[in-house]
């Protein structure tokens, strides 16, 4: 069956060609492309790396929808909105920036690969500046596919935070899982989570959270799961099993874009019954 006039939002921590050389760069690049194809709405969020050439890929502030402010650990942000175009395709993607979180040279490790520290409050700020920039935009998706552990705060946001709004409320949130090697996340997180007015029940497992347990909060909040990589770790797997969603087995990148159409079509359908 395949997926039309659907709304799809796709939420990626990379995607190709502006952060190349992993597989979710290149499902998250594949997959709206895909979508918008066979006749679907996109809309496609990432954050704005310091490691994107922005003259590069042409690179423009988009002024109607920058200039919020999001309060994020107690400390006011500047939410700057940018866009560019694929190159070859009608597919557009807005970036998340702003100067403190997005500045740097790097994506989520240092020259020396050293994590960093407040790699937890920019997954707050992209998470949060996506929805806020979507309510902006006016539009309703019907499915938000959130790749990668920076995302994984989306459906946190959406089912607890945005819960009552009419631009999230019928949406169906899938969640895909990659093999990331584990990375500890700043211990203050459930703090941090709490000034967001998140209750505790929601955030177990976080009291000495690694990028993992981002991952199985993501999870555990989402209504249907993507396995993302060939292969996960024997926790991500008992994880994923554990939620009794629907789960969409891992595709090679031919097949992929046919699996996640009627993945999505299910899942909606789902939602009907």
């Amino acid at each position: 069956m395949s997926l039309k006039n659907a709304k799809v939002l796709t939420i990626s921590q990379y995607i190709n060609p502006f952060t190349e050389g992993t597989e979710m760069a290149q499902a998250a690049r594949q997959l709206p492309q895909g979508m918008l194809e066979r006749g679907n709405e996109i809309r496609v969020f990432m954050p704005k790396f310091g490691v994107i050439n922005e003259r590069r890929h042409q690179l423009h502030e988009v002024i109607r929808l920058s200039g919020m402010n999001l309060i994020i650990n107690d400390t006011d942000h500047a939410l700057l909105i940018k866009v560019a175009s694929v190159p070859n395709v009608r597919m557009q993607v807005y970036f998340i920036d702003n100067e403190e979180y997005f500045k740097r040279k790097y994506t989520t490790h240092d020259d020396s690969e050293t994590f960093f520290p407040d790699n937890d409050e920019r997954a707050l700020f992209f998470a949060r500046g996506v929805l806020e920039t979507v309510r902006k935009l006016g539009w309703a998706p019907d499915i938000i596919h959130c790749h990668g552990w920076m995302t994984a705060f989306v459906p946190l946001y959406v089912k607890h935070f945005f819960g009552d709004d009419p631009h999230f409320e019928n949406a169906k949130i899938v969640f895909s899982v990659y093999d990331d090697k584990p990375e500890a996340i700043d211990k203050d997180l459930v703090k941090k989570l709490g000034l967001e007015g998140f209750g505790k029940d929601l955030l177990k497992g976080l009291n000495k959270p690694t990028t993992d347990d981002l991952y199985k909060l993501g999870v555990g909040l989402s209504d249907a799961v993507v396995k993302g990589s060939a292969k996960l770790s024997r926790s991500m797997e008992t994880a994923i099993k554990a939620t009794e969603k629907p789960v969409l087995a891992y595709s090679s990148e031919e097949e992929r874009l046919q699996a996640h159409a009627d993945f999505y079509h299910n899942v909606l359908e789902e939602a009907l019954v």
